[in-house]
């Protein structure tokens, strides 16, 4: 797995498939910056580790990660790795936007996930940590299993919340639970809570996929939702209740 994660090509596959979505070889090729013949051999062995899934439409073969547990390893090689160095303005401008509002798999992460979290925390919604990454503590992250070591649970005043929102929580998944944000050292919201959050937000419009990478663009509807159910302002910070 190591000898497979170290090639630079394969990690921006991997990088490139981190919104949920199922991609053409051919748009692969061009993220990873290698020609047809190396992508085909890249995404052989990355749907051979059972890292991705393929999926035949017609002339045309589409990737996709293989599940959430792969979107996992992605964010926590990224809260691991030193923070790459930006070489142009083009570059500092998607950093800041992959940092503010992205999608981790199937549900929101940077600043704007994590100021989600806090506000479910916050109220009651979900219980069980604080939403912060305290790697060393007894009970807290460990390095080797990330995302794993507390255990959030969503109440009955959470789950009355979701519903009066209108969220659908998708079956046979884990109601709750976490990744590691890689860019903000703290926990953003995962499993089925993450994935209907995410759904609802994009249904009303308060937030838009970008067409060229995993930035999320948040509406002024959406600013004016996320501070009216939420409480969360547009620098992604908690106001008063």
């Amino acid at each position: 797995m190591a000898r497979l994660l170290a090639d630079p090509g394969r990690c921006r596959m991997l990088l490139a498939l981190d919104d949920g979505r199922a991609l053409p070889a051919s748009r692969l090729a061009a993220e990873a910056g290698v020609s047809a013949a190396t992508a085909s051999s890249h995404l052989g062995r990355l749907v051979d580790a059972g890292l991705l899934t393929v999926e035949p439409h017609g002339r045309h073969r589409y990737y996709r990660l293989a599940g959430p547990e792969v979107g996992r390893l992605i964010e926590t090689m990224g809260a691991l790795a030193p923070a790459a160095e930006i070489r142009s303005l083009r570059e500092d401008t998607r950093a800041r936007a992959l940092r503010e509002a992205r999608t981790c798999y199937d549900h929101i992460a940077g600043r704007l996930g994590v100021a989600i979290m806090q506000s479910l925390l916050r109220r009651g919604h979900i219980v069980g940590g604080d939403g912060l990454f305290h790697h060393g503590r007894p009970g807290s992250d460990r390095l080797s299993a990330p995302g794993r070591e507390v255990d959030y649970e969503l109440t009955p005043a959470g789950a009355q919340f979701l519903d009066r929102f209108g969220v659908s929580i998708p079956p046979r998944r884990p109601v709750v639970r976490y990744c590691v944000d890689w860019s903000e050292q703290a926990h953003h919201l995962a499993g089925g809570v993450g994935r209907g959050l995410l759904d609802r937000m994009l249904e009303l419009g308060w937030v838009a996929r970008r067409d060229d990478g995993r930035a999320l663009d948040v509406s002024e509807a959406g600013w004016t939702g996320l501070a009216e159910r939420f409480a969360i302002g547009p620098a992604c910070e908690l106001r008063a209740a």
